[in-house]
C-alpha cells in the first residue's frame, strides 16, 4: 500500500510541474505553443499512468517472475490507450492539429521519462 501511495504523491508532483509551465507558457508568457485541450491531455496521462502504475503494482506482488512482461504490458496499455486517445479527440474535431499533436507527445515523453524514472528506481533495490 506504501508504493501506491509514493506513486501517487509522485504522479501528483509531476502534473503540478507540468501544469506550472504549460500555465507559464500559456497564460503568463503568451506564447501560441499550448493548445486549449492541453488540461484534457494532462488529465488524461494523470489518470492512465496513475491506473497502469496501481494494475503494475498490483501484478508485481503476485508474481515478480514476469516482472518484464508486466512492465512492458504497461507500457504497450499506455502507449495504445494513447492511440485511441488521440483517434478520438481527432474524431470529436479538434482545431489546429499540430499543436494538438505536439502538445501531446511532449506530456507523453514527460510521463514516460516519469515511468523510466520509477522503472530504474524500482529495479535497483530489486538487483540485491
Amino acid at each position: 500500500m506504501r508504493e501506491i501511495l509514493y506513486l501517487t504523491i509522485k504522479l501528483l508532483i509531476l502534473t503540478l510541474i507540468i501544469a506550472g509551465f504549460v500555465y507559464l507558457i500559456g497564460d503568463i508568457l503568451q506564447f501560441n505553443w499550448v493548445h486549449e485541450s492541453i488540461w484534457k491531455i494532462i488529465s488524461f496521462f494523470l489518470l492512465l499512468t496513475w491506473i497502469t502504475g496501481i494494475f503494475s503494482h498490483y501484478l508485481l506482488k503476485i508474481s515478480k517472475e514476469n516482472s518484464v512482461n508486466i512492465l512492458l504490458g504497461a507500457i504497450g496499455i499506455r502507449f495504445l490507450s494513447s492511440i485511441g486517445f488521440i483517434a478520438i479527440m481527432l474524431m470529436i474535431g479538434q482545431e489546429n492539429l499540430i499543436l494538438f499533436v505536439i502538445n501531446f507527445f511532449v506530456i507523453y515523453l514527460f510521463y514516460l521519462l516519469f515511468d523510466i524514472y520509477t522503472l530504474i528506481a524500482n529495479l535497483r533495490p530489486n538487483s540485491k
